[in-house]
């Protein structure tokens, strides 16, 4: 089992951690063996797959998280994964339905979230060219999945004329927004994509399916480390919690009845799977180290000196590194980057 999967399945462990107290032995054993059931998997070229609802899947083990919602209109894919994973992936979706792909919704124009586009896109099938559809003129889409996202997505993973682009043009999204909302309803439930700018990047969007009651939050969370903010590509620390505060309003926690394994379930760009409270408690990680570093600029320090002071305390034994793409050093620069930006 991957170390994805493993995370992944962590959800019903969650949900029992909080109401445990106060129940039988009997009691405990039965819920526990009712959340394996629930997070049964299926395996296919080192992917592993989680059901979150009776329509709506996890692929972990894709590079990112890949977020699948299959019915009768087909598959709407959010977040295709890495290139280098996108065949694996693929073969998962095929284990969980003969249906094409509709979809492949972008979260963001990281590498490990949408190398994977032209892979599952051309394995699909446009709703745009069937007889009797609203068919594009020409062909438009040439028959293969569309792939949606943000403006910024495309800009950029595709480069202007004369220069190379940062992924190869079957990769570039097809569909593009710049308002704060697109929807469509497919598969009996409303999606909506929501925009979220200066995130975690310039180009982030949270997808909400409401029947199922799943928000899928690309890299705006991200459970095994402190948020990437990609200062170089228009993210910053405010858009950031400002996001991290979207996800908390769609979600509802569950209550007044916490014995029940329910809620909106949050899917992370990578890590466990999430349901408010732990959405909460990561938006209030963040916003307490951002409050630390904006004090500390109030008081004239370098960034050195913020860095020296360590802001992260209490926090990096859990989310920190010392090593790799993403230490808790860069998470304190990107913090202390982006407010300046903004003050400026």
């Amino acid at each position: 089992m991957t170390s994805a999967f493993r995370t992944a399945t962590a959800v019903g462990a969650a949900f029992l951690a909080l109401v445990s107290a106060g129940m039988t032995t009997e009691a405990r054993a039965a819920r526990a063996l009712q959340a394996r059931q629930n997070a049964a998997s299926s395996q296919a070229g080192n992917v592993e797959v989680l059901e979150l609802r009776p329509n709506f899947f996890v692929i972990a083990g894709g590079g990112s998280h890949v977020s699948v919602q299959i019915g009768e209109d087909g598959v709407v894919v959010v977040d295709a994964g890495s290139a280098a994973r996108a065949a694996a992936v693929l073969a998962a979706i095929k284990t969980l339905t003969p249906r094409p792909i509709r979809y492949v919704i972008d979260t963001s124009a990281d590498a490990d979230h949408a190398g994977g586009n032209e892979t599952l896109s051309k394995a699909g099938q446009t709703l745009f060219t069937a007889p009797g559809s609203i068919a594009l003129p020409g062909n438009f889409l040439g028959g293969v999945a569309s792939i949606l996202s943000a403006e910024n997505v495309l800009t950029r993973m595709s480069a202007p004329s004369g220069r190379t682009a940062a992924f190869p043009v079957g990769t570039w999204p097809t569909e593009t927004f710049d308002d704060a909302r697109k929807y469509m309803y497919l598969n009996g439930e409303g999606i909506e994509v929501l925009y979220q700018p200066a995130a975690h990047s310039d180009g982030d969007s949270i997808v909400f399916f409401r029947r199922s009651d799943v928000v899928v939050a690309g890299d705006i969370l991200d459970t095994t480390r402190f948020p990437v903010i990609d200062v170089a590509k228009g993210g910053s620390v405010n858009g950031e919690i400002a996001a991290l505060n979207k996800i908390v309003e769609l979600a509802i926690p569950s209550v007044p009845i916490v014995s029940r394994e329910a809620g909106t379930l949050v899917v992370p760009g990578h890590g466990h799977i999430c349901d408010q409270f732990d959405v909460v408690e990561y938006r209030d990680m963040v916003t307490i180290i951002r409050d630390r570093v904006r004090d500390l600029i109030k008081e004239g320090k370098t960034l050195e000196q913020a860095r020296a002071a360590a802001p992260a305390r209490g926090y990096t034994r859990r989310y920190g590194s010392d090593s790799g793409p993403w230490t808790t050093a860069n998470f304190i620069d990107a913090v202390y980057q982006s407010l300046v930006k903004e003050k400026a």
